[in-house]
């Protein structure tokens, strides 16, 4: 399962401690978007920035690009902790590295 709960807390913290207080729709039409419903999904851990909006974000709240960039890694490297975990069935039904063709 992917994991958004670092981006979550930092889009989230960042927006409500902005001196302009930003609110979601404020800032998801800052960002190009149509409604606050985006915002909301970031700061619900429902799903991630995407790239192309980074930069634009870092700089409408003021936000150190290696502090997001800590933030992302810390989400990718929890989802990938998440699907490598327990998952018994993946890998059952992953490809024997052994048995595959080299191209």
């Amino acid at each position: 399962m992917r994991y958004f709960g670092h981006i979550a807390k930092l889009i989230k913290d960042a927006r409500l401690t902005h001196p302009k207080k930003y609110s979601q729709t404020e800032l998801s039409t800052r960002l190009g978007y149509k409604n606050g419903q985006f915002i909301s999904n970031i700061e619900r851990g429902l799903c991630s920035v995407p790239v192309k909006s980074l930069s634009l974000l870092t700089q409408t709240l003021n936000i150190e690009p290696a502090k997001l960039k800590v933030a992302l890694l810390a989400d990718m490297n929890e989802t990938l902790e998440n699907y490598l975990a327990d998952d018994k069935t993946v890998a059952k039904n992953a490809p024997n590295p052994e048995s595959a063709s080299v191209i």
